[in-house]
């Protein structure tokens, strides 16, 4: 047997949110600020790390305030993400065919990266939602990548002291996205030819998109670029966000056996939407199912999962990872 330490463990803010769709428009809960989120993340007892939208949900909230919260929760920001990617910036943020709202949104990661600065994170979270198209024939895509690849490069530059994870993600809200893929988005990264942009990959979106979130994980990784993980699970159809586990259980295991096998370290982040479940359980089973992931690796046959995977033979090699996986599963359900 194998043993590594437990990873750190931490979440998206927003996973103690409370949320809106386009049916229940009034919300399922009542609304929360940040350090009401914050409060409720501290109280889960098990993360130690948080990704912090910016601004500040619901806004008028101060870096300051902040800082005081997440140290009243023993926790730390990890990341920033800013919300270049509302109505205002409905068209695009950092391909917004208006000039002037394609600065807006520049500055605004930019105002963010600042407060990065402040709070200490490690990277500074790209999600470009809006920068895609919708229909055929509505943007010229060199435009759309060039005006993509340029904003990533501008902030990297101006921050060189800074990481930049750009979050792929196959689509929504737009119906075609400009980072879509890991491959795209490894192009883009080349493209833009500076070493502090990476990737933040997304379980879920990987799935959804089509890839194998394993084999995505070991191309960002071989390229250096791999800088940060959200993990979740979804029905394959869309970006569900649903606890870790719940439907693709030996996937997400080979994922995180993907993780160690190529020596990654970072922390095994939650990014989940517990719309109508209680969100500080549903982070806790999002840890309890990971930490079995953690056992589950130091249970795993290493020499005979090889020797089956040299052979390629799928029977053999699924026998290895599912004793492995189930005897941990067992021992954390039962705890």
């Amino acid at each position: 047997m194998h043993t590594h330490d437990e990873p750190i463990y931490g979440a998206g803010i927003w996973h103690f949110a409370t949320y809106v769709d386009r049916y229940a428009t009034d919300g399922y809960g009542e609304p929360r600020t940040v350090l009401d989120a914050i409060k409720l993340a501290g109280a889960v007892g098990e993360l130690s790390v948080v990704d912090l939208n910016w601004p500040f949900p619901p806004g008028g909230i101060s870096t300051a305030e902040v800082k005081d919260a997440l140290a009243e929760q023993n926790l730390r920001a990890i990341a920033v993400t800013p919300e270049f990617y509302t109505g205002k910036f409905m068209k695009g943020g950092f391909t917004n065919p208006d000039p002037a709202l394609r600065r807006d949104a520049i500055e605004l990661v930019a105002a963010a990266a600042e407060v990065g600065r402040e709070l200490g994170i490690d990277y500074v979270k790209l999600w470009p939602g809006q920068d895609g198209y919708d229909y055929p024939f509505q943007a010229d895509y060199s435009d759309l990548w060039d005006k993509s690849v340029d904003a990533v490069r501008e902030l990297a530059q101006a921050f060189p002291d800074l990481k930049f994870a750009i979050e792929y993600k196959p689509r929504e809200p737009r119906n075609r996205m400009v980072f879509s893929s890991v491959a795209r988005t490894l192009l883009a990264i080349e493209d833009m030819g500076v070493d502090n942009v990476g990737i933040l990959l997304d379980f879920g979106h990987s799935l959804y998109g089509g890839e194998t979130p394993a084999e995505a994980a070991k191309m960002a990784i071989s390229r250096g670029r791999l800088f940060a993980i959200d993990v979740n699970d979804n029905f394959r159809g869309w970006d569900d966000d649903m606890v870790v586990g719940s439907v693709h259980l030996l996937e997400t295991f080979e994922f995180f056996f993907a993780l160690r096998d190529a020596g990654w370290q970072g922390v095994w982040q939650l990014d989940q939407f517990p719309f109508r479940e209680d969100s500080v359980e549903a982070a806790r089973a999002g840890i309890r199912t990971m930490r079995a992931f953690h056992h589950a690796l130091n249970y795993l046959d290493r020499d005979e999962l090889a020797a089956a995977q040299s052979a390629q033979d799928a029977l053999a090699a699924q026998r290895v990872a599912k004793r492995a996986l189930y005897r941990a599963l067992a021992e954390s359900e039962s705890a």
